[in-house]
């Protein structure tokens, strides 16, 4: 078995801590955990995680600007044979490493990715809507292409995670971009439904600020179609809806999205060229 390092992504994230404590139970430990930190996360919040996962090598990155150019810029910390991604509101039983990343390991895969889990059974109907929106996409997108594997739940050959590299220029998406340059280049990508998480979102109870988030991730998403010339393919899918208020409210954002997103990519793409990944 080689060396493996699993980077979490953090603003100001009082859930880091329990995704932390996570990896520290895990059977298969990771070699380096390494946290790629905004410049405005507290430090007492970094203090009190990593006293969370005594025995972990545990690494802090301070990064400016979005989590697309954070993770692009540590991209370079990298030099573990496989790198797995856990989100900060993320917690992993303590098989996930292990299955996660046996296919790379084992040479059939160059990225994985496993499903979630709601921590707790949802409450709020931000809750349910994300619960079920989830289950819809590992259940109905994932099987038909792992371009759709959400990015905090994979594994990724090190080697190949810096040769792709993220492009600042999709911000949100950075999973779909990466994802789909990925399959473009000739790499196999594995679904591993083993390997699943419990994913935290009993934060969300802001309306408005699910609305916000859920459009900021729609804008990236068609920016990152358009790129990779897969929007017909997405507008052709067809699969089973989402029952839930919150699903119409979103289906009225993504044709707002798609031409914002449009006009973006348009405009960024002459401005700034794409930058060559590390490694």
């Amino acid at each position: 078995m080689g060396r493996v390092a699993v980077e979490v992504a953090v603003g100001d994230d009082p859930r880091l801590v329990a995704a932390l404590a996570s990896l520290e139970q895990q059977t298969r430990r990771p070699d380096r955990v390494l946290i790629v930190a905004a410049l405005s996360t507290p430090e007492e919040l970094i203090t009190r995680a990593t006293r969370a996962a005594p025995s972990l090598v545990i690494e802090v990155g301070r990064f400016p600007g979005g989590v697309v150019a954070a993770r692009s810029a540590a991209t370079e910390r990298l030099h573990e044979e496989v790198t797995a991604f856990l989100d900060s509101d993320e917690v992993a039983p303590p098989g996930w490493l292990a299955t996660l990343v046996r296919p790379i390991e084992s040479g059939t895969a160059a990225f994985t990715g496993g499903p979630t889990r709601p921590m707790r059974t949802p409450t709020h109907p931000i809750e349910r809507y994300y619960a079920l929106q989830e289950r819809s996409i590992y259940e109905n997108l994932v099987p038909s292409s792992v371009a759709y594997l959400p990015l905090q739940n994979t594994a990724w050959s090190t080697v190949e995670l810096r040769r792709l590299g993220f492009d600042p220029r999709i911000p949100f998406a950075e999973d779909h971009d990466l994802e789909s340059r990925a399959i473009a280049a000739g790499l196999r990508g594995e679904y591993v439904p083993d390997a699943w998480v419990y994913h935290d979102k009993s934060a969300e109870s802001s309306y408005f600020r699910w609305a916000r988030k859920r459009y900021r991730y729609l804008l990236a998403m068609a920016m990152s179609l358009i790129k990779n010339d897969a929007l017909r393919l997405r507008l052709g899918e067809r699969r089973p809806r989402v029952r839930h208020p919150l699903a119409y409210v979103e289906m009225l954002l993504k044709p707002i999205a798609l031409v914002h997103g449009s006009l973006r990519w348009r405009r960024l793409a002459r401005a700034r060229p794409a930058v060559r990944a590390p490694g």
